[in-house]
């Protein structure tokens, strides 16, 4: 005989809550429970306190058999864990809750699992699942045959599929691109790992891997201490090699990876990574020890960066190295980069309303054997301040720059400077659309300095202690001239011409002032109107002269096109310019630039310079893009007369006649193109002076939701410390939430 409760089956009781000890909350005796929820005299009334509530269609109680169902959209919940089901029985006699029908437990950390029968008991931490399936993070997908719970804190599950790919659309039977099955495995919900026991790793359904013990993090993990999927390789320096890393997380504010590397032609080696997190910053430490060309060989490298508060921070970079071959055959470049230069310095620095400041100190260390330690500079310290303010109450701007620096060399020039720059501009505006702007700028700066007769000055002076200022007064002039040409779009006529009014700076700076900061210059349109075409002010640019241009541009139903041609005028020579700069003479060589961009998928950009005489090119710089996100190709040339880095390697410049100015010239070709889940890319650089390649990369990408499969392959042709170029072929693996394998080949 049952008694039902005063709502008929079907009746909707969604949305009233009851304090029913459903099998779900046993912290009281199950006859004091029912009682509460029958009304009977033997207990209190029903109190909404009870850590468990739920909501049915209908609910019936089975008296003689102490059962409690309830049907029709059922969910019931407790302490941050809910089960929805069709249908839930709870026999009093063994405290247990069984739940049918479109079962779902929902975690408290998220985690959602689908049951087709589920008995619970003990407050849910107990429990036996057929069916299993189970939604995990980072869209992690876990199915098996019977699930038994333990406590809340273990699964043990049978002929388990764990993978994180999206079953086929039309065809769900369909294996997903990979999975691994396991005839056993274990859940461990407290320490958020999943173990399995006889595994495959599957592809498309064919196994591709066998694992007697495979364990892996819960995708909700991001960090947790174990193993990392090994690397492998080989090398045409260290031979075959294989890392097998590991991953300690210390504690929630560090981590560290020990990553040891075995080798055939080569010692081991052994790489250390340790971060920090502090409230106010961070640090990264690594440190590396192997065995190379008879010797043991390491790496260090630091970085620190610290917040003091809102306006100052400060932080330091370590990078040193026992030699250039031993970070590249050790394949460090993750923690070096591509640079041939290590930089390590200590830095204050602070950021005001228009001002900044920064205090450090520098050295530096050659990778590449053409770099000569000793010539490297040490900067302690050096010093740096600029402002720009607000327009003030005449319209014009202050802009201030000031600094210090100290430069020590083993074998070279030991320079101390202070400096000072100051600019103030004032715009105005004509009564024609005219535009003026006056600036009053000037340089001045005080110098120290030994060993002027080595690089970089190669003075005819050893020492020297001198200072010197430089005014200057330019008056730049603008009118732009607009024509609405209806449907010939809107066209574009300005004339630019700049006049600067300054004192001679005289070629004594040649061998009086020494040169730290001006000894890379390029003469292009980007600087024509510029008070200094040095990239510094060791090197200033002095006398009367006169930049003029002519700018011009049209616009035309989404086509675009934008140019400007200038050149220079002095009223004397200056010999501080090399002759093949094209700034030596009274008249500039003529500089150039064009953008063309007829639709959205196609662009052109080209910068020149042409010789004033003979309009014989100096300097060509163009890139092109074409396309777009699906397919999309790029090309780019360079071609110069003028080398600085050659330029100032030796002394005294030879002439141009002694062949000494090599041209550059190399052209560039990539593409790129991404369909779907497929990515490509690949470039090529050749030199056309030599007629040789100089390099070449191919990249091809899978990736999906589950998966991401990469091979590259990148040819260097030039020789890097003596070797006759270099080829490298990467591709890797990586099965998302699970882990990587690469293979790399060089």
């Amino acid at each position: 005989m049952t008694e039902a409760n005063s709502s008929a089956p079907g009746a909707p009781l969604t949305g009233l809550l009851f304090a029913l000890p459903l099998a779900l909350a046993l912290a009281t005796p199950a006859h004091a429970q029912l009682s509460q929820f029958t009304g009977g005299s033997h207990g209190a009334p029903i109190s909404r306190d009870q850590p468990v509530t739920f909501t049915a269609d209908s609910v019936e109680y089975d008296r003689d058999r102490g059962i409690v169902t309830a049907t029709g959209h059922v969910e019931a919940w407790q302490n941050d864990h809910v089960v929805r089901a069709d249908k839930m029985t709870f026999d009093r006699n063994t405290n247990v809750a069984a739940a049918t029908g479109n079962v779902v437990l929902l975690e408290p950390d998220g985690q959602v699992l689908f049951s087709d029968y589920a008995e619970l008991s003990e407050g849910m931490k107990n429990g036996v699942l057929r069916g299993m399936r189970a939604i995990l993070a980072q869209n992690g997908r876990l199915a098996a045959n019977g699930a038994r719970r333990t406590e809340g804190k273990i699964n043990e599950l049978s002929k388990v599929v764990y993978s994180t790919c999206n079953l086929c659309k039309e065809d769900p039977t369909r294996p997903p691109l990979w999975q691994i099955r396991a005839l056993n495995a274990v859940q461990d919900l407290e320490h958020k790992r999943i173990e399995y026991q006889d595994a495959t790793l599957q592809m498309f359904g064919v196994p591709v891997a066998y694992f007697p013990y495979f364990w892996h993090p819960d995708p909700s993990v991001k960090r947790q201490s174990g193993l990392l999927i090994p690397s492998m390789g080989v090398s045409t320096h260290i031979g075959a090699f294989t890392t097998i890393p590991y991953y300690w997380v210390i504690d929630d504010q560090s981590d560290a990876t020990i990553t040891p590397m075995i080798t055939t032609d080569a010692g081991p080696q052994i790489d250390l990574g340790y971060r920090r997190r502090f409230n106010d910053g961070t640090i990264e430490l690594n440190g590396s020890l192997g065995y190379l060309d008879n010797s043991v060989q390491g790496t260090v490298f630091a970085r620190g960066r610290f917040n003091y508060d809102d306006t100052w921070r400060y932080g330091f970079d370590l990078q040193r190295a026992s030699s250039s071959n031993y970070v590249r055959d050790f394949h460090l470049d993750h923690v070096v980069g591509n640079s041939n230069l290590l930089t390590s310095q200590v830095y204050l620095e602070g950021f005001g309303q228009g001002a900044y400041s920064r205090l450090d100190a520098r050295f530096y260390q050659g990778l590449d054997d053409t770099i000569v330690d000793t010539k490297l500079p040490f900067v302690l310290p050096r010093y740096q301040y600029s402002y720009f303010g607000l327009p003030d109450a005449l319209g014009g701007r202050l802009k201030v720059d000031a600094g210090a620096f100290n430069v020590m060399r083993t074998d070279g020039t030991n320079t101390r400077r202070a400096a000072l720059t100051v600019e103030y501009a004032r715009p105005f505006v004509g009564q024609l659309g005219d535009l003026w702007k006056v600036t009053f700028h000037g340089d001045a700066a005080g110098y120290n300095a030994s060993d002027m007769n080595q690089q970089p000055n190669f003075s005819t002076y050893n020492t020297i202690s001198t200072a010197r200022a430089l005014p200057q007064v330019a008056v730049d002039f603008r009118w732009p001239f607009m024509r609405d040409g209806g449907a010939w779009g809107t066209q574009i006529i300005e004339p630019i011409a700049q006049l600067i009014v300054a004192p001679r700076a005289g070629d004594s700076q040649l061998n009086r002032i020494p040169n730290e900061d001006s000894l890379d210059l390029e003469f292009t349109d980007a600087n024509l109107f510029g008070f200094n075409r040095f990239p510094g002010i060791d090197r200033l640019e002095g006398g009367v002269r006169a930049n003029v241009a002519l700018h011009g541009a049209w616009y035309l139903n989404g086509t675009s096109f934008d140019s400007m041609i200038g050149q220079s005028y002095r009223t004397t020579k200056d010999n501080l310019f090399p002759e093949a700069s094209g700034l030596h003479d009274t008249v500039s060589d003529i500089v150039g630039r064009a953008t063309f961009a007829p639709t959205e998928w196609l662009d052109v950009t080209y910068r020149t310079r042409l010789d004033h005489k003979t309009l014989n090119t100096r300097f060509a710089d163009a890139l092109a893009t074409v396309g777009g996100p699906k397919f999309r190709v790029s090309g780019g040339y360079i071609y110069t007369t003028y080398d600085p880095y050659q330029f100032y390697e030796q002394a005294p410049p030879p002439p141009v006649s002694s062949g000494f100015f090599v041209p550059r010239n190399e052209i560039t070709l990539g593409a790129a193109t991404g369909w779907g889940p497929y990515r490509f890319s690949a470039y090529g650089r050749r030199d056309l002076a030599t007629n040789k390649m100089v390099a070449l990369g191919l990249d091809a990408t899978y990736e999906d939701e589950c998966f991401i499969f990469d091979i590259r392959f990148n040819r260097r042709y030039t020789s890097y410390n003596g070797d006759n170029g270099s080829s490298t072929i990467l591709f890797q693996l990586t099965f998302k939430t699970i882990g990587q394998f690469g293979f790399r080949a060089m």
